[in-house]
């Protein structure tokens, strides 16, 4: 009889101690706010290992990249020999002159990781998707959150992306993204195809941390210093993206995007006004004209 009360005893106990309460979600990583990147005309190589082209063009002044005269190193060994002629092609135009027409100058659209030449971007975190503005040219993507890609894929001009949160860092990644009649990957007309593939990692570090993408920015792009906050320490954005095209290069490659904190909160309206110029590589677009205005 004791052993059947003791039973009882320990039972009703056991049930009379809560249960322990499952961990509460970490908090996700806030990206609001408008980041800034005033730089051309690529992104940040990285120090090492397989990375993004330099410019074979460099200042005299402080020897960073001559936006003026866009010469990608056609030597870099991520691209297959049929993109190194292409390259190599490009700066020979350049270094004659000719601007030559890429998605930016055609008032085209700008997949990644060509949009990266975008100043600024704003991240709108809305559970289920994110949007993401860019303060050129009305360029907006779109990020469906823990998702999956269709299995057949419809080419369009930002692709398909879908993201994940891992930790503090968010993940995107993209395919099926369009090739245009313009379509280049960078500046320096390094050429995409179907197979292109990005895939982006978003996190906020601190401004300790980000003096390292800072100096490799530096070191190679032009910058606009006015558009930087000098007084502002606290946590900045930075990018870490993947590049990998089979029909292109002959291996993946990544880079940074090392963003600043705006001066000001404001976003100007910057609109691209559509060129019917050629740049001497076809002939230019007859657009309707008229002897007498009409009105």
């Amino acid at each position: 009889m004791r052993l059947v009360l003791a039973s009882v005893i320990l039972g009703v106990c056991a049930l009379a101690v809560p249960a322990a309460s499952a961990p509460s979600p970490a908090p996700l990583p806030d990206f609001s706010g408008i980041w800034w990147h005033p730089s051309l005309p690529g992104p940040e190589p990285l120090a090492s290992g397989p990375t993004s082209l330099k410019n074979l063009t460099r200042r005299t002044s402080d020897g960073a990249s001559d936006y003026n005269e866009l010469v990608g190193d056609y030597n870099n060994p991520i691209l297959k020999p049929e993109a190194a002629a292409t390259v190599k092609r490009h700066g020979e135009m350049s270094k004659s002159g000719v601007v030559y027409p890429n998605p930016a100058n055609q008032c085209w659209p700008e997949p990644v990781p060509f949009i990266y030449k975008n100043f600024a971007v704003q991240i709108f975190q809305r559970g289920d998707h994110i949007t993401m503005n860019y303060d050129q040219d009305h360029e907006v993507r779109y990020v469906r959150m823990n998702a999956q890609h269709p299995r057949n894929v419809t080419p369009s001009w930002y692709g398909d992306s879908v993201g994940h949160y891992e930790g503090d860092t968010l993940v995107i990644d993209t395919v099926g993204i369009k090739a245009g009649p313009f379509a280049m990957v960078d500046w320096y007309g390094t050429p995409q195809s179907p197979a292109l593939r990005v895939v982006e990692r978003y996190r906020m570090i601190s401004n300790e941390e980000a003096q390292e993408g800072y100096a490799r920015d530096a070191k190679e792009n032009a910058r606009n210093q006015q558009a930087f906050d000098p007084d502002y320490r606290g946590p900045v954005l930075q990018l870490l993206f993947t590049v990998e095209d089979p029909n292109v290069f002959t291996t993946p490659w990544s880079a940074t995007v090392t963003y600043r904190h705006m001066t000001q909160d404001q976003w100007v309206e910057n609109v691209c006004a559509e060129n019917p110029k050629k740049y001497g590589t076809e002939e230019d677009a007859q657009v309707p004209t008229a002897s007498a205005p009409d009105f």
